[in-house]
């Protein structure tokens, strides 16, 4: 299997190495729904509606450019304040914005984790419920019929046309393809 040209997920420290480990060549993309609850965490109630409507500020914009001033609007406003917060963005930034460098269709797609989290959310609480599974194999008919079921609520990719090319190396730009050198010439 080829490496993956993106990785979209949480804080987890292991997933991070392990990506390093096996998919050197993938890119990391921190989920956004994640680092907007961290930094919520590390803000008094009063102050989390505001910086949340600044974190949105970030990654809701056309470019690169406009998200990284944003954030560093967001660094200014808080920082003095609430650095814990603000380090939680200015440290990951460049894992926050990978996805400007894929198509602005998957945008939607590539910021978060949440849609295959709430895909297992069914499974985790069946087996809370249940208290485990029994066996290997009960608990995979288990993950099996609820991932099943779970799929006729899947969104489809938008732009799914655009996957192939970005699997065959095209460059894209705040999500505009990006001519090659060779074609443009």
């Amino acid at each position: 299997m080829r490496d993956p040209e993106l990785v979209v997920g949480d804080g987890a420290m292991g997933l991070w190495r392990a990506l390093a480990e096996v998919f050197p060549a993938a890119r990391p993309q921190r989920c956004w729904v994640h680092k907007a609850r961290n930094v919520s965490n590390c803000l008094p109630k009063s102050a989390q509606p505001g910086a949340a409507k600044a974190v949105q500020e970030i990654y809701n914009v056309e470019s690169r450019t406009h998200a990284e001033r944003a954030s560093e609007v967001f660094a200014r406003t808080y920082g003095a304040r609430f650095p814990k917060a603000v380090a939680k963005i200015t440290d990951d930034r460049d894992e926050l914005l990978a996805f400007y460098e894929f198509p602005g269709e998957h945008w939607i797609h590539l910021r978060t984790t949440n849609p295959i989290e709430s895909t297992f959310s069914p499974v985790e609480l069946r087996a809370k419920v249940t208290r485990g599974a029994g066996s290997s194999a009960a608990a995979l008919a288990l993950v099996f019929k609820l991932v099943d079921s779970a799929q006729a609520r899947w969104r489809a990719i938008t732009g799914a046309h655009l996957v192939s090319l970005v699997r065959a190396g095209a460059r894209f730009e705040n999500g505009v393809l990006v001519e090659r050198e060779e074609q443009a010439a």
